[in-house]
């Protein structure tokens, strides 16, 4: 039996058992419908490197923060190789055993930022972030200033991080709101009714526009550069989320 779609509440451990179960795709084990990543996944580590470009550079300390097993944590993989970075993955153990190792490769089972030990022994070290389709998984397990404020101790000077793909309901909202979404909503669900929309709504347990803004300015009033960042249009839910950039100087 296929997970939850990502917008439902799961967590750490339910994403545990999607490790282990043999009968999911790579995809469903992350969470998705296999027709949400399947052939989008080099584009989405193409956008992910056009704005992490400390990738790019050589000899970096990189941290995934739940990278899952699917192709992206392996084309990091493969590029830290290519460019000697050091790089550790934290997830659960069952997720990390999914993926390859390697003497440059280290790996944190853990339930971040539940490992303060690594933590401590990372403070100030870290060149580049990555945080991609999990921010709304924080909601169930950590409190995100929390997360935010341990990830943001990590990075070195000029060091980066891209919190990726965050499900913002305001900005799904106002998409589904506009013509292209009305028509985009009839043709993907073969439906002559457009959808309901319901503005100044209070939505419990979702990101939204209050939250996304209140990470940059949480960010930003610890003395870091924060920006919010449209998805390329080629990604398969560009019309529906958006990245943050936080750089410390």
């Amino acid at each position: 039996m296929a997970p939850p779609n990502r917008i439902e509440h799961v967590g750490f451990d339910d994403f545990r058992r999607f490790a282990q179960d043999e009968s999911l795709s790579k995809y469903e084990r992350i969470g998705f419908p296999d027709s949400y990543r399947q052939g989008y996944e080099a584009i989405i580590f193409d956008d992910v490197c056009a704005k992490l470009t400390n990738l790019k550079k050589t000899d970096q300390q990189i941290v995934d923060i739940g990278p899952g097993c699917s192709d992206l944590p392996k084309m990091l993989i493969d590029l830290c190789a290519s460019n000697g970075h050091a790089l550790s993955l934290i997830d659960s153990q069952e997720m990390l055993d999914l993926l390859e190792t390697a003497p440059f490769i280290e790996k944190v089972p853990a339930m971040y930022p539940q490992c303060p030990d690594w933590v401590a022994s990372n403070a100030g070290k870290v060149d580049a972030i990555l945080c991609y389709s999990v921010l709304q998984y924080v909601f169930v397990d950590v409190g995100f200033f929390r997360f935010l404020d341990v990830s943001l101790s990590l990075l070195a000077p000029g060091g980066q991080m891209l919190i990726g793909d965050i499900p913002n309901i305001s900005k799904r909202k106002r998409f589904f709101s506009s013509e292209t979404g009305v028509s985009f909503h009839k043709d993907y669900m073969k439906t002559d009714e457009a959808p309901v929309v319901e503005f100044n709504q209070i939505e419990h347990d979702q990101i939204d526009d209050a939250v996304v803004m209140s990470i940059i300015q949480r960010a930003r009033l610890q003395g870091f550069d924060a920006y919010l960042l449209p998805q390329g249009q080629a990604l398969p839910m560009a019309n529906r989320r958006e990245d943050i950039l936080i750089i410390r100087p």
